[in-house]
C-alpha cells in the first residue's frame, strides 16, 4: 500500500474519492477536474523555471537522488522524490523543491525546506496540510524533524511559510484512517458532499446514490442529521418522506417562519409535488431586473453581470463583460447606468452570491449618492431563496436554481456549465480568447437570469 500527496489530498475531500483513486477506478468526465490538473501542472512548471532562474547553477540540482541526502551540497532541489515507512503502509512523495539551508555552525545538521507550488490565490486548509504530508515523509527518510515548509501560489508567486510541525499531529492521525480505509478490499459508505462538483467521480457516485435513493442527495442536510436518522433505522429518502407529520401550530408562532423539514422535502420528492407551508408572501412593487453575475472566487473577480429587465417575451437582457480586472470598474459603472433608466427597479437574485458582489463592488468602487434612484435596489435587493427556503418544498434534491427552474420546466442550452466548470471556461477564454467561449458564458449567464424570473414567477402565482 503506497499513500502518495495525491490520495492524502483525495481523503481530506472524500474517503470515497481516496478509495476509488488507489483502486484505479476509472473516472468520468469533469471539465473542471480535468482544467485543475492542467493549471497544477502548467503552474508547477513555470514556479520550478521561475525558482531555477533565480538560482545560481552551482547551487540548483534537477531530480537528485535522494539516497545519501544528508550528504547533498545542493541549496535548492526540483522534483525531489522522498519515501518513507509507517507500520503498513509505504509513503512517497515528489517534493516540488526543497530548499537546504547550510548549517552555520560546524556539528549541527543543515535544515531541509520543502516547497509546494498551487496556482490558487486562496489557500486551505487541506493546502497546508499536504504541505505538512511533503515534511512528515521528508523527516522520517531523514530521520529528524522538519519543522518549516512554504507555499508558493498566485498569480503573484506570493510564498508562506508554515510550521509544518504544529500540522504533525493531524498528518499522522489522517494516515491512520487512509490506511485503515485501504486495507479494506470494498469502497466506504457512500456520502455525497460539497467536493462532488469538482470530482472526476461525480457521474460514478450520483449515479448510485440516486439508485440507492441515498440521504445525501439531500444537499441541506449535514453528517450528523443522516446520522440520526440512521440510528432510527431511516437509510432512504422514500422513507424519510413517510415520517413527516403536519402539525397545527400554536397561535404564538404563525407569525415566524415555519422551520425547515427535510422530511418534508422527502415527500415532495416522493409525490413529484411542491408543498407550500403557511402563506407565503412576495410582493415585487416596481419593474423586476433579474440579477446574475459570474465571478472567479479565488481572485474576486467579477466579470459578467447579467440583466434581465421585465417579464416574458418583452423583457431585455443586458450582459456586461469585462475582459480583465481593469474593466470591472466600467461594467459596475454601466449597471448602475441601466438602473437608472428603469422605472422602480426592483433588483432580484437567487442566494447570497450576488449580496456579496453588490456589496463588494459597492466598497470598492465609487458608491452612490443617496439621492441616486439606483441606491435604493442596491440595497434592498430580493433574494428568492430566501423567500423559497423553508416554505415552497420542490421535488428537488437541492435548492439550487439549476434544479428548481429545471423542475418548472425550463433547459438550459449547455448544460456542462453548472457549478464551476464556468470558471474553467472563462480560463479558457483567457488563454484562447475564442469567441465560442465567450459565446457560450454569456448565453449560460442569460439564461440563469431566464431561470430566475421562471422561478419568481412561478412563486408569485403560488
Amino acid at each position: 500500500m503506497k499513500i502518495t500527496p495525491n490520495l492524502f489530498h483525495a481523503y481530506l475531500k472524500c474517503p470515497t474519492k481516496c478509495w476509488l483513486l488507489a483502486a484505479d477506478e476509472a473516472s468520468t468526465d469533469n471539465s473542471y477536474a480535468e482544467w485543475v490538473t492542467s493549471r497544477t501542472d502548467s503552474y508547477r512548471t513555470t514556479a520550478t523555471e521561475r525558482i531555477a532562474g533565480a538560482s545560481t547553477l552551482d547551487a540548483l540540482a534537477h531530480s537528485p537522488g535522494a539516497e545519501n541526502l544528508k550528504a547533498a551540497q545542493w541549496r535548492l532541489a526540483a522534483s525531489l522524490t522522498v519515501q518513507a515507512q509507517m507500520d503498513s503502509a509505504s509513503l512517497e512523495s515528489e517534493l516540488h523543491a526543497v530548499e537546504r539551508i547550510p548549517s552555520e555552525r560546524r556539528g549541527k545538521a543543515a535544515q531541509f525546506v520543502p516547497i509546494r507550488f498551487i496556482f490558487r490565490n486562496k489557500l486551505t486548509t487541506d493546502d497546508k496540510l499536504v504541505l505538512a504530508f511533503d515534511a512528515f515523509v521528508l523527516s522520517e527518510m531523514l530521520g529528524r524533524a522538519v519543522s518549516l515548509g512554504k507555499i508558493i501560489h498566485g498569480d503573484d508567486h506570493a510564498t508562506l511559510k508554515v510550521k509544518t510541525a504544529a500540522l504533525v499531529g493531524g498528518v499522522q492521525k489522517s494516515l491512520g484512517k487512509i490506511t485503515a480505509l485501504l486495507a479494506n478490499p470494498t469502497p466506504p459508505d457512500l456520502v455525497l458532499n460539497r467536493h462532488c462538483a469538482e470530482c472526476e467521480f461525480q457521474a460514478r457516485c450520483r449515479k448510485i446514490a440516486v439508485e440507492k435513493d441515498d440521504l445525501s442527495l439531500l444537499a441541506g442536510m449535514n453528517s450528523k442529521e443522516r446520522q440520526k436518522l440512521r440510528s432510527k433505522g431511516i437509510f432512504t429518502i422514500t422513507q424519510l418522506s413517510y415520517t413527516f407529520r403536519p402539525r397545527r401550530r400554536p397561535k404564538k408562532l404563525r407569525d415566524k417562519r415555519e422551520k425547515y423539514h427535510h422530511s418534508l422535502k422527502a415527500l415532495a420528492i416522493r409525490e413529484q409535488k411542491i408543498h407550500i407551508v403557511g402563506t407565503p408572501e412576495l410582493k415585487i412593487e416596481g419593474t423586476p431586473v433579474y440579477l446574475d453575475v459570474e465571478g472567479l472566487p479565488d481572485r474576486d473577480f467579477y466579470y459578467l453581470i447579467g440583466l434581465r429587465i421585465g417579464n416574458g417575451d418583452s423583457a431585455v437582457q443586458h450582459s456586461l463583460w469585462a475582459d480583465t480586472v481593469e474593466d470591472e470598474g466600467k461594467i459596475w459603472r454601466e449597471f448602475l447606468a441601466i438602473l437608472e433608466t428603469v422605472d422602480k427597479p426592483v433588483l432580484i437574485h437567487y442566494g447570497s452570491y450576488e449580496t456579496t458582489v453588490l456589496e463588494h463592488l459597492r466598497k470598492r468602487y465609487t458608491a452612490p449618492n443617496a439621492e441616486t434612484p439606483e441606491k435604493l435596489p442596491i440595497q434592498s435587493p430580493v433574494n428568492i431563496l430566501l423567500v423559497l427556503f423553508g416554505q415552497f418544498y420542490f421535488p428537488t434534491y437541492s435548492h439550487s436554481l439549476k434544479e428548481v427552474a429545471a423542475g418548472l420546466g425550463f433547459t438550459w442550452s449547455d448544460t456542462s456549465l453548472v457549478g464551476p466548470n464556468s470558471v474553467a471556461r472563462r480560463s479558457a477564454w483567457e488563454r484562447s480568447r475564442a469567441t465560442a467561449a465567450k459565446k457560450s458564458l454569456l448565453e449560460y449567464n442569460a439564461q440563469d437570469c431566464q431561470a430566475l424570473e421562471i422561478v419568481t414567477q412561478a412563486l408569485l402565482g403560488a
